[in-house]
């Protein structure tokens, strides 16, 4: 629980500004606040919430989330590894409802398998402060000015632009493929034929056919010596690893 406070002062936060879209979308603070409870995930919920503002299906909804939570498949393989071969399926599933960013770097951290009442320990103060930092959001977004709630819902904007700066500046590939992301969204909006579809199925369209060009065209190489056949069984392990 330690561990997780200042990951939920973070979440407190970041939850603040996405409770604006929230309630641009008509979701009350309590809805916000089950929302949020119930999917942890930022680019996820960002997702369900404009499909909500655009009165987009259910399929499209789960569509946009599943593309947008993608990655936590990924941070799901590499911790299942971590965790005891004789652990319960139950504890697995608990473990998974709130595989986090945040939550998955303090597990992966620890030495040794990864003990479930430390991810719950975590898990326990983080989830709350997602979830009232969401419901707070979305009623401070109906007593404030309209200027004021303007001004908020840049914030969420502004941690998108945190997340994909960084890496843009340390790889040219990164930076071109958000060029090519900002471009090809906004040819989408306004192109007659496309522009039609509604938004949230150009969204998952052009997230499935950037990522899959650009897994294409620029694959990640392994680092050398990763491959090396002379590497001893236990260091190939604790590379796959």
């Amino acid at each position: 629980m330690k561990d997780g406070v200042p990951i939920a002062l973070g979440y407190l936060a970041v939850s603040f500004s996405l409770g604006i879209p929230a309630g641009k979308a008509g979701l009350s603070p309590l809805q916000g606040f089950l929302a949020s409870f119930l999917c942890n995930a930022s680019a996820g919920e960002y997702a369900g919430f404009t499909m909500i503002a655009a009165q987009a299906s259910y399929l499209e909804m789960a569509l946009a989330t599943l593309v947008a939570n993608a990655r936590y498949f990924l941070m799901s393989c590499a911790e299942s590894q971590r965790l005891a071969p004789d652990l319960r399926l139950r504890h697995r599933l608990l473990i998974g409802f709130d595989i986090t960013d945040e939550i998955f770097g303090i597990s992966i951290a620890r030495e040794g398998d990864i003990p479930p009442l430390y991810v719950y320990g975590a898990m326990a103060v983080a989830i709350p402060g997602w979830s009232v930092g969401t419901a707070i959001g979305i009623f401070a977004g109906e007593i404030l000015p309209a200027r004021a709630v303007s001004a908020l819902s840049v914030a969420l904007f502004g941690m998108f632009f945190a997340i994909i700066i960084p890496p843009a500046r340390k790889d040219k590939i990164i930076a071109g493929i958000i060029l090519v992301c900002f471009t090809l969204s906004y040819l989408c909006s306004v192109l007659p034929v496309v522009s039609g579809l509604p938004e949230g199925t150009r969204t998952i369209i052009l997230t499935v056919v950037i990522s899959a060009g650009a897994a294409l065209l620029f694959p990640r190489k392994e680092p050398e010596g990763e491959t090396d056949k002379t590497t001893s069984p236990d260091k190939e392990e604790e590379a796959a690893v």
